[in-house]
């Protein structure tokens, strides 16, 4: 067993480079107005659009500073519109025609970025990969929610 473990190192640093590279593929793609996290937004709306910023948050993992930052950005781009709902105190957010358009270019990226990500493995090895990453992530949130648990 190794003194020092280098994962959350490794994780960082993939995350860092894969970020570089999928903005150039966005550029490539025609998509300047976007950025990777912007996209990790619309990636959510485009599988539940017209949800509150609540879920939206609980689906993005980002807290809700950091979503409604980010909402503003899309927003005066012209890509969503936030509209309360019949209770006032909820914030919807919905698509527009504008990020509709884009999907499909946009999981058009998704998809060759998956391909570089993955490379040479095996199905079986990303299977194995993807099923290591959902325990380390279950991990963090159960951390987390500990953490929220005890002040």
């Amino acid at each position: 067993m190794k003194d020092q473990r280098e994962g959350g190192f490794l994780i960082a640093k993939i995350h860092q480079i894969t970020n570089r590279i999928f903005k150039q593929m966005l550029k490539e793609y025609g998509i300047k107005e976007l950025n990777p996290g912007q996209g990790r937004i619309l990636f959510a709306l485009w599988q539940n659009d017209n949800i509150s910023i609540r879920e939206l948050s609980l689906k993005t993992q980002l807290t809700k500073s950091t979503l409604t930052t980010m909402l503003d950005r899309l927003e005066n781009a012209g890509f969503l519109k936030r509209k309360k709902g019949k209770d006032r105190r909820i914030v919807k957010v919905k698509l527009s025609e504008k990020s509709i358009n884009l999907q499909k270019k946009y999981v058009e990226v998704s998809k060759k970025m998956t391909e570089v990500f993955y490379g040479t493995l095996t199905e079986e090895e990303i299977d194995e990969f993807e099923d290591y990453l959902r325990r380390i992530l279950d991990n963090l949130i159960k951390a987390k929610d500990f953490r929220k648990d005890s002040k």
